[in-house]
């Protein structure tokens, strides 16, 4: 394959990349797609709603999650991405990875993207970039030993989006110092990753004017906001489910794509 640009993915509408979970512990619908016959199922039914990508994840990162093992992960990707590559063989696939292992062997598998929840952090990931020409979502987050940090939500936190917005810029200057520019990356706000809720909301509230403090094209952001307690709470509903949580991200989709925003990651489209 050639090299990887976003460019062609983001003509003729939104990108939704749809998300398929490979976990029995992920916080919306682990264990529903564990088995490779489910997973292909569920990837049918996103591409059918209108998503031309899907973003495969087999360690889950909600809070409180314990880590996964690069071996134990690969084993729970291995099947679904030969089971995808076999009957939808068209279709791009990104997968969620922080361990370079990982990614080299799903990238060889057939993989077009890597999306790491850590910024590409790790230098062993770096390196396989720079011999690899595939795509990169990059995300903002905060970290707490082998964990993500994720302080409790209803806490009274930051007021403003600054330091998550610097956090951003750091990973955004990793990647350019790595000669990682846009046409291959899409940077993550991060929403919920080590954040409260007034700070999600003040970094919700930034994204009109975060491409130009980043210095970043808009299309070249990512917005992961699906099913997020962010969206309960700030519809004051902090009880909802979060299978009960579609209309919400499709509203917050909308608000976003009328900011300029092109590329969602999400569990439903529609």
């Amino acid at each position: 394959m050639g090299a990887f640009d976003w460019g062609p993915l983001l003509e003729g509408g939104p990108l939704f990349l749809g998300i398929l979970n490979l976990t029995p512990d992920s916080f919306s619908d682990g264990g529903r797609f564990l088995e490779p016959a489910s997973a292909l199922a569920q990837a049918r039914h996103l591409v059918d709603a209108g998503a031309r990508m899907l973003d495969l994840g087999a360690e889950s990162t909600r809070p409180g999650a314990e880590p996964l093992e690069a071996g134990d992960e690969w084993a729970r990707l291995a099947p679904v991405i030969a089971l995808l590559r076999r009957d939808l063989p068209g279709l791009p696939l990104s997968v969620d990875t922080r361990h370079a292992a990982v990614a080299e062997r799903v990238l060889g598998a057939g993989a077009r993207v890597l999306n790491d929840v850590t910024g590409f952090s790790d230098p062993a990931m770096l390196s396989l970039l720079r011999r690899q020409d595939c795509g990169l979502i990059a995300m903002r987050s905060r970290r707490a030993g082998s964990g993500f940090l994720m302080p409790p939500y209803g806490e009274p936190g930051e007021s403003t989006a600054d330091r998550a917005i610097a956090e951003l810029l750091k990973v955004r200057d990793r990647l350019l110092a790595a000669d990682l520019g846009p046409r291959r990356v899409l940077l993550d706000p991060g929403f919920g990753f080590g954040t409260t809720f007034t700070e999600d909301l003040a970094l919700w509230q930034a994204l009109p004017g975060l491409p130009d403090r980043l210095d970043w094209p808009v299309a070249r952001f990512c917005v992961g906001i699906s099913r997020k307690r962010f969206l309960a709470w700030k519809a004051g509903q902090p009880a909802l489910p979060p299978a009960e949580r579609d209309k919400l991200t499709a509203e917050a989709h909308a608000e976003a794509a009328a900011w300029g925003y092109r590329v969602f990651r999400t569990h439903a489209i529609g």
